[in-house]
């Protein structure tokens, strides 16, 4: 979701976008092989950070990139200068029914049943759905995006990662009164770019991070899950004047903030 958005930031920034284990060009170990939770994720991603020398950054988190993110945020709260949310939730207002529903009822049994309706969460028609729905012109949405994603699930042994991480979904939500209190507690600037239209995570989930942070800039815009591939332009030019707010009230008298800043994603 974000290959566009990387070059449109990397100019001013210093980006990081590390693909998941399982995912992208990064390794993709059997489930034996390798424990698919997303506390493993966020261990790795922690790992890598430390080995970069990269103490502090903001995040920008979409989809799975947010539980990531508010676990690395957990473990290191002075460490994060700001969130990005981009479709990424951390709260039950966010999360869709018809979507979430067979999620919850796999994770509490994964039985045969169950995982049928799993399964084909990752097939064509609903990996195309997630690209598509609630996109005014669906035109502006290069069909390579859902190839490509196509045929990473097709690679062996992907299917069952995917499930595992299916499986684990419900740790996120265990997570989030923690993430509230780290949220009003440090003060942390938040912007919510979403989608209004995602049937995954829908727009409650941008306006709740007020709760917890008051002066987060909430911007819907006329999309769905993943936002980058209709409104790049919009959501670059948002977020661009989201960071340049961010380091003048957090740096007063400079124009680029310590070492530059750093904004860097999760996915």
């Amino acid at each position: 979701d974000t290959p566009h958005l990387i070059p449109a930031l990397a100019d001013r920034y210093h980006v990081i976008a590390p693909d998941h284990i399982g995912y992208g060009r990064s390794a993709a170990p059997s489930a034996d092989e390798f424990g698919y939770t997303f506390d493993n994720l966020a261990a790795v991603t922690r790992s890598l950070l430390s080995h970069l020398g990269i103490d502090r950054y903001t995040m920008y988190v979409q989809d799975y990139g947010a539980p990531v993110g508010w676990r690395l945020a957990l473990a290191d709260p002075h460490a994060v200068r700001g969130v990005i949310s981009q479709n990424g939730n951390a709260y039950e207002e966010g999360f869709v029914p018809d979507f979430w529903d067979p999620v919850w009822a796999y994770a509490a049994d994964p039985d045969a049943g169950n995982e049928a309706a799993m399964r084909a969460a990752l097939g064509r028609d609903a990996v195309q759905w997630q690209y598509l729905h609630g996109v005014p012109d669906p035109g502006l949405v290069d069909p390579d995006a859902w190839e490509h994603d196509l045929a990473l699930l097709g690679r062996p042994g992907v299917d069952r990662a995917q499930l595992a991480l299916f499986a684990d979904y419900p740790t996120n939500r265990a997570l989030y009164p923690a993430v509230h209190s780290w949220l009003r507690e440090s003060g942390v600037p938040v912007l919510a770019v979403w989608g209004r239209n995602d049937r995954i995570f829908g727009p409650d989930g941008a306006r709740a991070f007020r709760q917890d942070a008051p002066d987060a800039r909430i911007e819907l815009l006329d999309g769905g899950h993943f936002l980058l591939e209709s409104h790049l332009d919009e959501v670059t030019g948002i977020i661009r004047d989201w960071l340049d707010t961010v380091r003048i009230r957090r740096y007063p008298g400079t124009t680029t903030g310590p070492s530059g800043g750093s904004a860097r994603r999760t996915h």
